[in-house]
C-alpha cells in the first residue's frame, strides 16, 4: 500500500470508529461486536506504524498512547469559573427563586423557567477545542488557574477528539467513575494490598491526576458535559439550547435534564430523583437549577463566590448509626486541644466514614457522648461528618465518660481553658504536634505553597532535626535531602527547586502563613491590603520591614481595619510582640523570604473617602460594592466613626445605621451610589 492509498484507507477508518465510539460510549448503542472494532484499529494501528507521519491528534490509536508526564502544567482559565450556592431545603429554594425574580424586576407570582440537572458527584474540568480539535483538559482548581490533564482525559471514550464542527469552543463537564467501575477499582486495590478509595468522586479525581494516562485508561472513567462557555458566541439563547448544541456537536449530556415552567417543577423534579437516584448507575447529590433564559443569566451576573442564576439543591443528609470505638485529643497549631471520635467504619453518602469531629468538651457534655455508645452521624450537605445524636437506650453499661487530659498526650505539658473560652490547650508552644501543625500550615496552598512538602515528609524533617521551624526549611539543601528515605536525587532536586521558588511571596500570603490565632485567609488579605497605606510605597519588602510597620499600627488602628474587631486585633499585636515570633520573622528574612507588596489603588473618584456597608444590597454582594469602592480609590470599614464620609443603606440596616445618625455621617441609598460611580 502506497502512502495515498494508506491515507485515503486511514481516513475511512478513523471516520468509522469515531461513529462507532459515539454509539458506544455516549449513546450507548454499540454498532458492532468489540472484537470488530478492535479489528478496525489493529489495522489503523498497522497503517500508522508503516506512515508515522498519517497519525493524527484525534485518532482513536492516540487515545492512550501520551507518555507519563513528570508534572501537570498550569493553565489560566480563560472564563473564571463559579460555583453554585448550595441549598437544602424547599424554603430555600422558594426564597431563590423570589430573589431572581426580583432582581429582574419580574412579579413575585410569575413563572420563570429553569432547566433543571442531576448534580454528578465527579471532577469538574473545562474542555478546550481549537478547530473542532481537544487542545486541552484543564481542572477546575481555584477557579483562575487549574491544570492540564489532557493526557489523561483523552482516554476517556465519551470524550470526542474532534467535533462534528470546526469550532473554536470551550465547554465544561463533569469527570465520574460508574459505581460498577467503583467497585472493581476497590476489589483490586485491595487485592494489592492498597487502601481503597473512599467513594468514586475521589477515585475519578485521582486517575484524572495521574502522570501517566495508561492508569487513568484502566480506570474506565465517563463524562456529562454541561455547559458552552460564552453561548452567545454561537447564537444560543437559552439552557436548553446549550444542551441541545453540545448533543450535535458530539458530546455525552445526561438524558435526564428537563426543562421545567416555574419553581414548582424544579421541586417536583428534585422529589422523583431523591426517590430513584438510587437506581442510577453513577451517584448524584442533587440537583442544580439553571435559569434558562440567558439574558436573563448575564443580567443576574454572580456574587464574589457564585452565579445569581443557578443553585445547588442538595439532597438532604443521608445518617447511619455506628459506634463510638475511642476519643482521642488532637492538639493543633495554636495548641487548642480537639476531641476527636474514632468510630466503627461505615459506609455514609458514598464514602467510608471512620472519625468525626467533636469540636470541644460543651459539645461533647451537650451530645452527650460516651465511649461505646451508639450515635446517630450524618454528613452535612453530604460533606462533613457530624455527630448528631446518641441512643441511651442502646447503653450497655460498658460505655465510659470523655474526659478532657489535664496532660498534653504528645508532650505531656499542662492543659489549660482559658476564662470565657470553650477550648482547652497545650500551654507548650514547642510542643511537637504544635510545631508539626504550625508548619502543615506554613507550606499550605493558601501559605508558602511549597509542592512536595507533605505531612510525612515535614514529620521526616522534623524528626531528623533538620527542620524545627519554618525559616529552617530555606536552609535545606539537595545533600540534607538525600540520604533521607524518600528521597532520591531527582526528587530532593525537585524539593529544593520548590523551596526556592516560594521564597517570594505575597504579603497576603506571609501573613497568613504565619499562623497568628483568629487571622483567616481573608483576614489575612484585608491586613495585607491595609498595610499598603503605612508608609510604604515600595513594591518589596523583607520580612523584617513588616515589623517595622507592624509595630508602627497600635491597637486601636487595628481594629480600624476592615472587618477586624477587638479580639482579632489583640490576637495580631501579641503574635508580633512575642520575641520568639520575632525571632522567626527575623530568620524568615535572613533566608532569602521576600514578600510582594498589595498594587497601590489608582487615585478614583472616591479617593480619600471611607465607606461602611450596612443591610442587604439589591444589586451588588458585599464583596462586589467592596471592590468598587476600592477601585475608585476609596476605603472601606467595618465601623462607623467621625471619619467614616458614607454609610452605604441595604434593606434591614444594623447598628451601623444608629451609629451614623448619632455622629452626623452621611447615608446613601444603594440608588444614590450608582449616581456616584457612574457608568
Amino acid at each position: 500500500m502506497n502512502k495515498t492509498a494508506a491515507r485515503t484507507r486511514a481516513l475511512k477508518l478513523k471516520k468509522q470508529l469515531k461513529e462507532i465510539d459515539y454509539a458506544y460510549y455516549v449513546l450507548d448503542k454499540p454498532l458492532v461486536s468489540d472484537a470488530a472494532r478492535d479489528s478496525l484499529k489493529d489495522e489503523l494501528e498497522k497503517i500508522e506504524r508503516d506512515f508515522p507521519e498519517l497519525i493524527t491528534s484525534d485518532s482513536p490509536t492516540q487515545r492512550i498512547e501520551g507518555k507519563a508526564l513528570g508534572k501537570f502544567a498550569k493553565y489560566r482559565h480563560q472564563v473564571p469559573k463559579w460555583s453554585f450556592d448550595d441549598m437544602f431545603s424547599l424554603q430555600e429554594v422558594e426564597d431563590f427563586d423570589r430573589k431572581v425574580k426580583k432582581f429582574l424586576g419580574l412579579p413575585a407570582t410569575s413563572d420563570l423557567e429553569y432547566v433543571c440537572e442531576l448534580k454528578i458527584d465527579g471532577l469538574n474540568l473545562s474542555f478546550v477545542y481549537e478547530r473542532g480539535l481537544l487542545a486541552r483538559a484543564v481542572t477546575r482548581g481555584d477557579g483562575v488557574i487549574g491544570e492540564v490533564v489532557t493526557h489523561s482525559i483523552k482516554t476517556i471514550g465519551s470524550v470526542p477528539l474532534k467535533l462534528n464542527q470546526e469550532l473554536n469552543i470551550e465547554v465544561g463537564g463533569e469527570v465520574y467513575m460508574p459505581e460498577s467501575s467503583f467497585e472493581k477499582l476497590n476489589r483490586e486495590q485491595k487485592k494489592k494490598g492498597e487502601e481503597p478509595f473512599a467513594n468514586p468522586r475521589n477515585a475519578a479525581a485521582g486517575s484524572v491526576r495521574q502522570l501517566d494516562p495508561k492508569i487513568a485508561a484502566a480506570r474506565d472513567l465517563d463524562t456529562f458535559m454541561w455547559t458552552i462557555y460564552e453561548p452567545e458566541k454561537y447564537g444560543l439563547k437559552t439552557q436548553q439550547q446549550i444542551m441541545e448544541q453540545m448533543k450535535e456537536l458530539g458530546f455525552k449530556v445526561n438524558p435526564n435534564y428537563q426543562k421545567v415552567k416555574n419553581i414548582a417543577g424544579a421541586a417536583k423534579y428534585f422529589t422523583q430523583w431523591q426517590e430513584h437516584r438510587k437506581e442510577l448507575p453513577y451517584e448524584i447529590d442533587g440537583i442544580v437549577l439553571k435559569v434558562n433564559n440567558l439574558k436573563y443569566q448575564e443580567r443576574l451576573g454572580r456574587t464574589a463566590k457564585h452565579v445569581r442564576w443557578a443553585a445547588a439543591y442538595k439532597f438532604p443528609a443521608e445518617q447511619v448509626t455506628t459506634v463510638v470505638e475511642s476519643i482521642d485529643v488532637q492538639v493543633g497549631r495554636t495548641g487548642v486541644l480537639t476531641p476527636v471520635a474514632h468510630l466503627r467504619p461505615v459506609q455514609l453518602a458514598g464514602s467510608v466514614v471512620k472519625r468525626a469531629t467533636l469540636h470541644n468538651l460543651d459539645e461533647v457534655e451537650r451530645l452527650g457522648v460516651r465511649i461505646g455508645d451508639t450515635v446517630v452521624l450524618q454528613k452535612a450537605g453530604d460533606i462533613i461528618p457530624d455527630i448528631v445524636e446518641v441512643l441511651p437506650k442502646m447503653r450497655n453499661g460498658k460505655e465510659k465518660k470523655f474526659q478532657m487530659p489535664a496532660k498534653c498526650s504528645v508532650c505531656g505539658n499542662k492543659v489549660s481553658r482559658p476564662t470565657g473560652e470553650v477550648a482547652y490547650y497545650c500551654t507548650n508552644k514547642e510542643c511537637f504536634a504544635q510545631q508539626l501543625e504550625r508548619l502543615y500550615h506554613f507550606v499550605s496552598r493558601p501559605a508558602f505553597d511549597i509542592v512536595g512538602l507533605g505531612p510525612k515528609i515535614i514529620e521526616q524533617l522534623q524528626r531528623e532535626d533538620l527542620v524545627k521551624n519554618p525559616s529552617d526549611i530555606f536552609l535545606l539543601t539537595e545533600e540534607d535531602l538525600q540520604p533521607l528515605e524518600r528521597f532520591a536525587e531527582k526528587s530532593a532536586q525537585n524539593l529544593i527547586a520548590a523551596i526556592k521558588k516560594s521564597k517570594t511571596v505575597t504579603l497576603a500570603k506571609f501573613i497568613y502563613a504565619l499562623g497568628i490565632r483568629h487571622v483567616g485567609e481573608e483576614t489575612a488579605i484585608l491586613l495585607s491590603q491595609e498595610i499598603k497605606n503605612y508608609e510604604l510605597r515600595i513594591k518589596n519588602i523583607n520580612p523584617e520591614k513588616l515589623l517595622e510597620v507592624v509595630d508602627s499600627i497600635n491597637l486601636e488602628e487595628l481594629r480600624e481595619i476592615r472587618e477586624i474587631g477587638e479580639k482579632v486585633a489583640a490576637s495580631i499585636k501579641e503574635w508580633f510582640d512575642d520575641k520568639k515570633n520575632r525571632q522567626l520573622i527575623a530568620a524568615l528574612s535572613k533566608n532569602g523570604v521576600k514578600i510582594v507588596l498589595p498594587e497601590q489603588a489608582a487615585a478614583g473618584k472616591f479617593a480619600g473617602l471611607t465607606f461602611v456597608l450596612t443591610g442587604e444590597l439589591e444589586n451588588y454582594s458585599r464583596a462586589e460594592a467592596k471592590e468598587i469602592i476600592r477601585n475608585f480609590g476609596g476605603d472601606v470599614s467595618a465601623s462607623v466613626s467621625k471619619k467614616t464620609d458614607y454609610v452605604l443603606l441595604g434593606e434591614n440596616p444594623g447598628s451601623k445605621y444608629d451609629k451614623a445618625k448619632e455622629l452626623g455621617v452621611k447615608l446613601i441609598s444603594e440608588g444614590e451610589f450608582k449616581k456616584m460611580i457612574g457608568k
